[in-house]
């Protein structure tokens, strides 16, 4: 059979399904293949592939919360916002990861990565003209100047698909990669890490726990609380070590049970061996088919950069996507999410592959230099910020993005970049004559936003360039009088001045928020021809 759709996407993992589910949200159809057949939610852990990718960062959550799969999620997943480092058998430090206040979501969750695509398959199912086609193989991919044909094995039989684009989320091994035969470049550590899953009952809390030089194991470790009484352990074993035999129980037991002590009941629910890559491609986007999550870029689990990257990968890509199939943005635009995205790419490879130096230095000045860093951190605060068991993941600011409009420099003092994602924080929502409790980012994301930071004055609200459909909000100063007769738009209260100063904004002063609720203009007054010209920038025009 033959047909004709928007958008393929390859690859059902979290990376997938989230370009899934935003595509809809979009309202572009897309069929999702994956070769593989999806273990049932009953399985065990082993039978649906281990519990891989655990640690879902606050912006992944976020961009979960504005495609409404986040519920399930939190309430699934454990919280946590602290980690602790220890040398040898002494606590060097403890550190607050989220130490803002307001925000709706934490800064992790620890969420076994099945769950994690049980809950975006459930969301994306909820809606009409869902497509997941599991065990179908994209087998070859040909594409023109108008579009892509992707030929598909299926156990039904073989057939052909005739879409627009192809989006290439099929993982580390990328077969859509290898087939075009891309670059991806980059290199392999030798360093080898045994990571389980231990199923227990135990005292410990919700917290990362990194140990550098552990009394009971010769080698750094990593504990991590999971749902269902399940903890990951990470031991460094040295680049010598035998794949084969330290996966055999007789090996990781000893191991765990020196790490957690004779008295303490554990089962292994899963093994594994890794070592890890630092590779990305030189470009994510190939005329028609583009490149996203693992299938683009590989790092060391150290950070939790990985599965988060991904999804901000898609965040970035879906909306400029959706506006050049509707004809309100030129291709060109796609550009811009190979230039911010490799960007980002760079960045986490950056940080991971110092990430490795530090917590497995291949040199004995290396190693001593650590050391001395660890000694000190003890007790000086100077040195805790040298220390890296993972610098951990956190959304990419693009201060040279093409689509950002450069303001007057009277914003120097605002916490939230240009070119960065807009911060949470509660504020107060006045609609219908009653005020309630609401999230700022709760009223963004999916297409352009107009906020206006001032009162309400009779010409409110103000008239908008008819590029785009856009939402306007305005937000009152801490100290403004509520108005008598509110507008039908919802009106937002600054009520504690919090707004005012991550955005350093003054009575009179606009911000644009792009579709995936980046900040790319900003004004100390309103002109309806600079916003014009702002949206048509964001848009890709040149």
């Amino acid at each position: 059979m033959s047909q004709t759709i928007p958008v393929v996407i390859i690859g059902a993992g979290p990376v997938g399904l989230t370009a899934a589910l935003d595509l809809h949200a979009h309202g572009i159809a897309a069929i999702v293949l994956d070769a593989k057949t999806p273990a049932p939610a009953s399985a065990n852990a082993s039978a649906r592939g281990g519990s891989r990718a655990i640690c879902f960062a606050k912006r992944s959550l976020e961009i979960w919360d504005r495609l409404g799969v986040v519920d399930a999620m939190r309430a699934k997943g454990v919280t946590w916002n602290t980690g602790r480092l220890y040398y040898k058998d002494k606590a060097v430090y403890s550190f607050n990861l989220l130490p803002e206040a307001g925000h709706k979501h934490p800064a992790f969750i620890n969420l076994q990565q099945y769950y994690a695509e049980e809950y975006l398959l459930a969301g994306y199912e909820k809606h009409p003209n869902h497509h997941v086609r599991w065990q179908h193989r994209a087998s070859h991919i040909q594409q023109d100047a108008d579009g892509v044909w992707v030929e598909v094995e299926s156990p039904d039989g073989n057939y052909q698909i005739r879409c627009q684009y192809v989006l290439a989320c099929d993982g580390a091994h990328s077969p859509t990669r290898k087939q075009l035969g891309l670059d991806f470049g980059g290199m392999l550590f030798e360093e080898r890490f045994l990571i389980t899953d231990v199923k227990m009952k135990a005292p410990f809390p919700a917290e990362r726990w990194f140990w550098f030089d552990p009394p009971f194991h010769k080698g750094n470790a990593l504990l991590h609380m999971q749902p269902d009484n399940v903890w990951r352990i990470d031991l460094q074993l040295g680049p010598e070590a035998n794949i084969a035999e330290e996966q055999k129980p007789e090996r990781v037991i000893p191991r765990i049970r020196a790490m957690l002590g004779a008295e303490v009941d554990f089962d292994l629910e899963w093994v594994s061996i890794y070592t890890f890559h630092s590779r990305r491609m030189a470009r994510f986007v190939h005329q028609r088919i583009i490149f996203a999550g693992d299938s683009a870029h590989l790092v060391s689990p150290f950070g939790a950069r990985g599965a988060n990257s991904g999804v901000q990968d898609v965040d970035n890509l879906i909306w400029k996507l959706a506006l050049v199939l509707k004809g309100h943005a030129p291709s060109q635009l796609l550009e811009s999410y190979n230039d911010e995205r490799t960007l980002a790419a760079a960045q986490n490879l950056f940080f991971t592959e110092s990430s490795t130096e530090f917590i497995a230095p291949d040199s004995a000045a290396k190693r001593a230099l650590r050391d001395a860093v660890l000694e000190l951190a003890q007790d000086y605060a100077f040195a805790r910020p040298l220390i890296n068991s993972g610098r951990l993941s956190t959304p990419t600011t693009y201060p040279n993005s093409t689509l950002n409009t450069p303001d007057d420099g009277t914003f120097s003092q605002a916490k939230v970049a240009l070119g960065a994602p807009a911060t949470d924080l509660p504020m107060v929502c006045y609609a219908a004559g009653a005020a309630q409790p609401c999230q700022f980012l709760s009223q963004l994301g999916g297409q352009f936003e107009v906020v206006f930071y001032g009162d309400v004055g009779p010409n409110w609200p103000p008239q908008l360039p008819s590029l785009l459909p856009m939402r306007t909000h305005c937000i009152l100063p801490a100290h403004s009088p509520l108005p008598s007769a509110p507008p039908a738009q919802t009106l937002l209260h600054d009520d504690h001045g919090e707004w005012a100063k991550r955005y350093a904004a003054q009575p009179g002063s606009v911000y644009l928020f792009r579709p995936d609720q980046y900040l790319c203009a900003r004004w100390r007054h309103y002109d309806p021809a600079a916003l014009q010209n702002a949206i048509a920038r964001a848009c890709g025009a040149t």
